[in-house]
């Protein structure tokens, strides 16, 4: 929890039950947990009073509708998977697999005792852990899962009215009507700004969402243009960890998580309580749209800047500083016409957050020029300009 709120996170999602069906915090509906098995630990709930200890708000994920058909192939050769299974067996029901994970009435359909199961375990991590954001992975868009998944819906939205809190819950593949709950993209972005909040989730490795030897890392610079970009564009980014099996995380995790929240600490101004501006950004370097499309990082141009903005500030955030220290931001150039849908405003004054030094700056016809030499970075540079 130190690690995270250093890196600048304001919300944990800690993984409460993964495919496999093992449940990593106190449950009375299953004893196969994490609080009487294994490390014999609440995790969840530590995880809950830690991150809550230091201000940031907890989530839970839940990929637990995928159990339905998770240990099917055990049955395909000689395994302790065998029939007859019962609810509450670790196991059960070990279906098979569909051909296609996205055929939304695939078959054999969830039966009613494993949706009733599935539902009692969402609500038991709403009732007893209270998280004020639930991620749902795939499948969940299932023809016979819709009906449960609304009552999940209903019930956990109405907790939080008791309880006084504002919730969310995160979806993918249109499992929601539209406005019920937060679309996200899996290790992806949207390509252009949404007059709706969104999430990204993705993790530092490139290879893998848990701990593996030979993982492949991102680099802190291009997961910090994500966040910038994403951000600019009214969404949130969840980025993943996986935790080695002593709960520690590995080196190359720990300096990206560092990196980045040493950047968050002159930087977060324009991230945080911002709110998107009339574009979301400009330059040369087009983001590919859809789920996984962040397998390779991105290459920015001093050209390619993000807008975000609070009160009388616009922050620009340049992905790339140029070695000679000059940006033009386009976008707030004077106007040659008054009638056309671009920037109007004054300018009353621009500085670079994190320098003290003041830059140059001009307004002229083809941009707010912008001029500060010294800056020796690889990470983007964020230019405030104040807005009469």
């Amino acid at each position: 929890a130190d690690l995270f709120q250093k890196a600048g996170a304001k919300y944990v999602v800690p993984v409460a039950e993964h495919h496999d069906g093992f449940q990593m915090y106190a449950s009375e509906i299953s004893h196969w947990n994490a609080a009487e098995m294994g490390p014999c630990r609440n995790v969840l709930g530590e995880l809950k009073e830690a991150v809550e200890a230091r201000g940031m708000t907890l989530g839970a994920s839940t990929h637990r509708v995928e159990h339905w058909f998770f240990m099917g192939h055990g049955k395909d050769f000689d395994s302790d998977i065998k029939e007859p299974l019962q609810r509450g067996d670790f196991y059960w029901p070990a279906m098979p697999e569909p051909g296609n994970h996205h055929d939304l009435f695939s078959e054999p359909t969830p039966t009613q005792e494993f949706l009733e199961d599935w539902l009692c375990r969402c609500c038991e991590i709403v009732d007893k852990y209270q998280p004020k954001l639930v991620y749902f992975d795939w499948w969940i868009q299932h023809h016979a899962v819709k009906p449960y998944l609304k009552k999940f819906a209903a019930y956990y939205y109405n907790r939080a009215a008791e309880w006084g809190i504002e919730v969310a819950i995160t979806y993918k593949h249109e499992a929601f009507m539209f406005g019920c709950a937060v679309p996200d993209v899996e290790r992806g972005q949207f390509a252009d700004i949404k007059p709706f909040f969104w999430q990204t989730d993705t993790a530092i490795a490139t290879n893998s969402w848990c701990y593996t030897e030979g993982n492949h890392f991102k680099s802190a610079k291009g997961l910090i243009c994500d966040l910038v970009d994403i951000v600019a564009k009214n969404g949130t980014l969840l980025l993943n960890v996986g935790p080695k099996p002593d709960g520690s995380i590995s080196e190359q995790d720990t300096a990206v998580l560092t990196e980045i929240g040493e950047w968050m600490a002159v930087n977060s101004e324009a991230i945080y309580g911002t709110k998107v501006w009339r574009k979301y950004g400009e330059g040369p370097t087009k983001i590919q749209e859809g789920q996984f499309t962040d397998s390779k990082e991105k290459v920015f141009t001093s050209e390619d800047i993000r807008f975000t903005v609070k009160g009388e500030n616009l922050y620009c955030t340049v992905l790339s500083w140029p070695e000679d220290g000059h940006v033009v931001i386009k976008s707030l150039g004077h106007s040659a016409d008054a009638n056309l849908p671009e920037f109007h405003g004054i300018v009353k004054d621009v500085d670079v957050l994190g320098c003290d030094e003041k830059p140059v700056w001009e307004r002229k016809e083809g941009g707010l020029h912008v001029t500060m030499p010294g800056i020796k970075t690889n990470k983007p540079v964020v230019v405030r300009v104040k807005i009469d």
